[in-house]
Order: C-alpha cells, then sequence, then structure tokens
C-alpha cells in the first residue's frame, strides 16, 4: 500500500484503524493468555464484582459491579491485570437510557438494536427485555462481553450477540436503533461518534438514542444542536456521590435533520 497516494484525512483514517486493529490484538493475546477457559473469566468477574443494581434507575435489574465491598474499589489501579474496567460501573448515562426503554418498551419492541459501548450490558440487556428481534452489545474489552453474558443470566433473558470489536466508523447495516449510553465522555470520541452517526442515519434512516448526565464534552459540543430532548431521571443519593455530584441524567434521540 502507498500512502502517498492517499489523502491527508484517508490516511489518518488509515492509520487510525491500524493503531485500533493492534490494540485489539493485543488485548485479546493478553487476555487469553491470562484466562485460558470461558470457566477462568467467570470466577475472576465473580470473585471481583457483587450483585447489585437495587440502588439504581433501574432497580428491578440485577447487575455484577464494582462496590465498595469489592477488592479494586479501593485497590490500586496497577494492580489491575486488564485495560480500565469501565464495564463494572453502571454509568449515569446508561441507567438513564435503561430506564427510559424500560418505561417506553415500544422503542425497541421487535427492532434491530445495537448497543454501542455496551459495557455491563445494561442497555442491551433492557432492550431484551423489552422484546427487541435482535440486540448486539458492543464493546471493545473482552471481559464486558462476558459479563453482559453473566448479568443476561442473571435476568434470566438469552444474552445478546456480544462483539468487542471497535464498531465505530463501520457500516451497521441491519440495525433500527442504536443505544450510547455515557459514551460522550472525551472529545475526541464524542467527535468520531458525531461523523459516524451521521452516516448511520443518513445511510440507513438508523434510530440514536443517547444518554448523558451532562457531561462537559457532551454539553460543549456540536452534537448537541441535533438533539431532541425525551427524559430526564433523578439519579439516586449514591449514584450522585459516586459520579462527582452529578445530580440527573438525560435520555436524547439524535437527529440531524433538526
Amino acid at each position: 500500500m502507498t500512502f502517498g497516494l492517499l489523502s491527508p484525512l484517508q490516511c489518518s483514517r488509515l492509520l487510525n484503524s491500524l493503531v485500533r486493529a493492534h490494540s485489539q490484538t493485543v488485548r485479546l493475546r493478553r487476555f487469553s493468555e491470562k484466562f485460558p477457559s470461558n470457566e477462568h473469566i467467570r470466577r475472576f468477574i465473580s470473585e471481583n464484582t457483587e450483585l447489585a443494581g437495587e440502588q439504581s434507575l433501574t432497580p428491578e435489574m440485577k447487575l455484577r459491579l464494582f462496590t465498595p465491598g469489592c477488592r479494586f474499589w479501593t485497590e490500586r489501579a496497577e494492580l489491575w491485570p486488564f485495560d480500565d474496567p469501565y464495564w463494572a460501573i453502571y454509568w449515569p448515562g446508561g441507567q438513564a437510557l435503561s430506564r427510559y426503554l424500560m418505561d417506553h418498551p415500544d422503542v425497541c419492541v421487535g427492532k434491530a438494536v445495537l448497543d454501542l459501548g455496551s459495557g455491563c450490558g445494561a442497555s442491551a440487556i433492557a432492550a431484551k427485555i423489552c422484546g427487541s428481534a435482535h440486540v448486539v452489545a458492543n464493546d471493545i474489552d473482552p471481559l464486558a462481553a462476558v459479563v453482559t453474558q453473566m448479568n443476561s443470566e442473571l435476568n434470566k433473558v438469552e444474552p445478546p450477540v456480544c462483539l468487542t470489536s471497535n464498531m465505530i466508523g463501520s457500516d451497521p447495516e441491519g440495525f433500527d436503533l442504536i443505544l450510547l449510553g455515557d459514551m460522550f465522555y472525551d472529545e475526541c470520541l464524542a467527535d468520531s461518534l458525531h461523523s459516524w452517526l451521521d452516516s448511520c442515519i443518513k445511510t440507513h434512516r438508523t434510530k440514536v438514542l443517547i444518554g448523558d448526565p451532562g457531561r462537559a464534552p457532551f454539553e460543549g459540543h456540536d452534537v448537541r444542536k441535533h438533539l431532541h430532548h425525551l427524559a430526564r431521571f433523578e439519579l439516586p443519593e449514591c449514584v450522585r456521590e459516586e459520579n462527582y455530584g452529578l445530580t440527573t441524567s438525560d435520555v436524547w434521540r439524535y437527529h440531524p435533520e433538526l
């Protein structure tokens, strides 16, 4: 391949794709070396999380999460053997999105749903509970895929299809609805999501729902100009304390034509 034949933008996108692919390969190799079987993975998650979820916006849902009773709640971060365990926290944007789906099952009943950055799998599970025809939970952390399967079993629903490839920038043909809970926490990521979601909507007429508690990269981003507000939820006290005083979380529909 000759980079000189590509435009600067094409070259940048290609390099970013190569970096993502390499990082994914390293993660998966490290993961498989540490855990030779699915049984070992499940045991590790069970030993380092607790059943939680009652003090959230979806108390009817059981989830394996980090709690103050877990070793790595206070343990030094460098002792954690993998990437940051975002899947072990029930983020307030994801809580609002899951609550909204549970309150409005018609949004996803019979639909093909993609939960992007699915983490613990709560929104994917909510979509399953509400009767979605097909659900994909996408998170680049392999542990998130396993904990999503475990959480699905806890809630007595068939696990969604779990994918660990980075789907941002791909062509998600066949999805009626894309869910993003607390994904606009970084400005560069927000830029990537904005461009990709525009393409998804314009190409496939995909419906996009976003859950966010008002984080600065989201509030100050151009994407806010294209959002229709659907709901606001008061966060439980413990969720406020764990999220530096954030008090509410909102659900928005992304609609570039607004």
